[in-house]
């Protein structure tokens, strides 16, 4: 008599209905929706995969819609097509490679994730049978950086100048020597409001009586390109006496047509000038100007 009746209710019929749908949909994502990954560079050409094939005729009763967020980049409609402005001139649904889009002159505005639906008439409306997403990334690398020669500041100072353009993230340029961070002047980094690509360059002024091995390396993000610099001080030799040998076969020649013969004040005072005007010349090939060497590493 004390035991308490338990009905079970069963649950409400649009319930059930409701969660057999979200299945439904649940397993038309798994075979009908794709995720693909692509990684390009500023200026270069992206193909967007939508992996839908579909024949000419075909458009007629078909919807396809490439889209970034919630904004569509291009549309092919019954009858029409949809550019947005920002890829005006810059995009093309291409028909005979599964409706993939083409994307050029990438900027760095263009990353991102884009989605390819297409909507196909069926009883009366269009229904969604066809999602692909795809995840673009840019990259905008910096190249190897020059170093030019500015001349010389005073009598032992050279100036130096290390630059790069067209890349990003915002950069940071250090010299180097022997692992040490040098101090540098006039550095500039600028930005290009349309491109949003980076500029920068750095001086650097150093003492020309002292061999110099300097490393511009600029980082940007997580990856780093450089150049290195070698300065060798040049020391004239005109201190030392080398005679020349070419000199040795003059000599030569005046023995053979003099050998009999004792030589006069004229004959020495030609050998004098012959010795005098070549050994200055030897001395002045001696003295050699000094010329920077490069080094690039990416």
């Amino acid at each position: 008599m004390g035991q308490k009746l338990q009905l079970k209710i069963p649950p409400p019929k649009h319930l059930c209905f409701k969660l057999f749908q979200l299945l439904l949909l649940a397993v038309h994502f798994q075979f009908h929706s794709g995720i693909t990954q692509l990684t390009k560079t500023v200026k270069d050409i992206a193909v967007l995969p939508c992996n839908y094939n579909i024949s000419t005729e075909e458009l007629t009763n078909v919807r396809v819609y490439w889209q970034k967020g919630h904004e569509v980049v291009q549309a092919v409609l019954p009858g029409k097509m949809q550019v947005s402005p920002k890829y005006k001139n810059r995009t093309i649904i291409d028909v005979t490679n599964s409706l993939s889009v083409v994307i050029l002159a990438l900027r760095l505005s263009d990353a991102g994730k884009y989605t390819c639906v297409i909507q196909k008439y069926d009883k009366g409306s269009f229904k969604v049978v066809h999602l692909t997403n795809v995840f673009l990334f840019i990259r905008a690398d910096f190249p190897v950086p020059n170093i030019t020669d500015l001349g010389t500041q005073s009598t032992n100072i050279k100036r130096i100048i290390c630059s790069t353009s067209g890349g990003f993230p915002k950069p940071h340029l250090s010299w180097l020597e022997n692992g040490k961070e040098l101090n540098a002047t006039k550095e500039t980094v600028s930005q290009d409001p349309e491109t949003e690509l980076y500029n920068i360059s750095s001086e650097l002024h150093f003492n020309m009586a002292n061999n110099h091995n300097f490393t511009c390396s600029i980082k940007y993000g997580d990856l780093t390109v450089s150049q290195i610099f070698n300065w060798k001080t040049c020391k004239s030799h005109s201190g030392e006496f080398l005679l020349p040998s070419f000199s040795f076969s003059i000599i030569s020649m005046y023995s053979q047509k003099y050998i009999k013969m004792s030589l006069n004040r004229k004959d020495s005072s030609l050998i004098q000038q012959y010795f005098s005007l070549n050994i200055s010349s030897f001395f002045h090939l001696q003295t050699t100007s000094c010329s920077p060497s490069f080094f690039n590493q990416v």
